[in-house]
């Protein structure tokens, strides 16, 4: 946060990074067609979720729904239930599964005596203490104030009772129409940082240009930053927890023959990602709408792996992203049965689905495929040109072998006439080689 002159200040309850333990109980409220299974796997992800923002669990509540109670979301006897959970399990936090709307949080609240949040305001929480960068933090703290302001009356209420906890580090406030006032004008500066970061990304990506570019996307902890460090052989950071990586890191991976691509590893999302957040974080995600290529990383050992792909197939078409090029890479493949992969690979061609590859990122040579699959892709991209180099060019021969594909070499005492595949910047240059003739057409691989 600013502390020069002339910037807004929003007050600091919010912003302490105290991070006591929390007994807490669980709600879900499905819609009463919702298969057990789904309702299970939800639930289990909402505790995975809570624990990684520290809270304890102390009960779960269920209760399936045709349509939610516009006052309290769960029915008035639901809510009496889960009053006497609270009451004996001496919780201080109650955590909704579904989205409540603002009224619906302050009527729980004002029932049960603690407080509520959803899960969207869980994954903010969870994302504002794995912020790290510069430009994560000033992601994260402008989706926190934007779901924040419509909130402001119920979370004034919570400075009154703690400070800091599950749900309340990052932005806070004191007089509420004071607060909203500096809430707006800190967004408003916040806009303004992040439109220069975009800015700023863009003339990176310029420099990028001529480089094929791919862009790992996939389900919080689905093993992305697993895949580009096994693909680097950099030692990149690496948990296995949800959303352990927010900032988007960027390798330049060897594909074999001479064939680079640069990778890049971006934010895992997750089901009901809160929509202020994906709007935060679209300058980071331009690196996937840049890239020639989305690498759709699945975790194939999960049992609900093909409905988390659903989820990011619902994401990448909110981004507009739907229609770029992509390969799914099924990852994890050494925890499955050769008959499960089998069931798998069956399953993707009866739906005809994009590409697919099976891989590991912890078993030797278990990304081959992958690579195998960038490198043809990169092949596909790359003119086919012929050249003819003077004998005593060796540097610029040695070079061509070097960042090219040499597919046919012949020496007649004159000059040396190569058919190659080569990158479209060296090409570029080749061609204002006063010594070189070239001659070539663009073909696919």
């Amino acid at each position: 946060m600013d502390t020069s002159t002339g910037a807004t200040t929003i007050p600091t309850q919010l912003l302490e990074n105290r991070r006591p333990v929390e007994r807490t109980i669980l709600v879900g409220a499905p819609h009463r067609r919702v298969a057990a299974r789904i309702v299970d796997e939800h639930m289990e992800e909402l505790r995975q979720l809570t624990l990684t923002a520290g809270g304890e669990i102390s009960g779960t509540l269920v209760q399936r729904l045709e349509s939610p109670n516009r006052h309290t979301y769960i029915g008035a006897g639901k809510v009496r239930e889960l009053a006497r959970l609270v009451e004996a399990a001496e919780a201080e936090l109650v955590i909704f599964d579904e989205e409540l709307k603002p009224g619906q949080a302050k009527n729980l609240e004002t029932a049960l005596g603690v407080r509520v949040m959803d899960r969207s305001e869980l994954i903010l929480d969870i994302f504002a203490s794995r912020a790290r960068t510069r430009e994560a933090k000033i992601q994260v703290e402008l989706a926190q104030l934007e779901y924040l302001l419509p909130r402001l009356a119920r979370m004034w209420t919570h400075l009154s009772r703690i400070r800091g906890g599950i749900g309340l580090r990052g932005p806070g406030e004191t007089q509420i129409e004071t607060d909203r006032r500096l809430i707006g004008q800190r967004i408003a500066e916040l806009r303004k940082k992040l439109a220069r970061v975009a800015e700023a990304r863009q003339t990176q990506r310029r420099r990028r240009r001529g480089q094929y570019r791919a862009a790992l996307v996939g389900y919080t902890n689905a093993g992305k930053s697993s895949v580009l460090r096994a693909l680097s052989g950099d030692d990149l950071p690496v948990e296995d927890r949800l959303f352990a990586t927010l900032d988007p890191a960027t390798r330049n991976v060897g594909l074999g023959g001479g064939y680079k691509a640069l990778v890049t590893d971006t934010v895992g999302f997750i089901r009901k990602l809160p929509h202020h957040l994906v709007a935060s974080f679209r300058s980071t995600l331009e690196e996937a709408r840049e890239a020639d290529l989305l690498v759709h990383v699945v975790d194939v050992s999960h049992p609900e792996w093909a409905e988390q792909q659903g989820v990011v197939d619902e994401v990448l078409s909110g981004l507009d992203l739907a229609g770029r090029p992509q390969l799914l890479l099924f990852n994890k493949v050494d925890r499955i049965t050769h008959a499960e992969e089998a069931g798998v690979r069956s399953r993707m061609i009866a739906l005809g689905e994009p590409p697919c590859v099976f891989g590991s990122a912890i078993q030797p040579a278990g990304l081959k495929p992958l690579k195998d699959a960038l490198r043809a892709r990169v092949r596909a991209c790359r003119p086919r040109v012929t050249l003819e180099i003077p004998p005593g060019e060796g540097a610029l021969l040695a070079r061509v072998h070097r960042e090219g594909e040499v597919l046919e070499q012949q020496d007649n005492g004159m000059s040396i006439r190569l058919t190659v595949r080569l990158p479209e910047p060296l090409v570029g240059r080749l061609r204002r080689e006063p010594l070189v003739r070239m001659t070539g057409h663009r073909e696919g691989a």
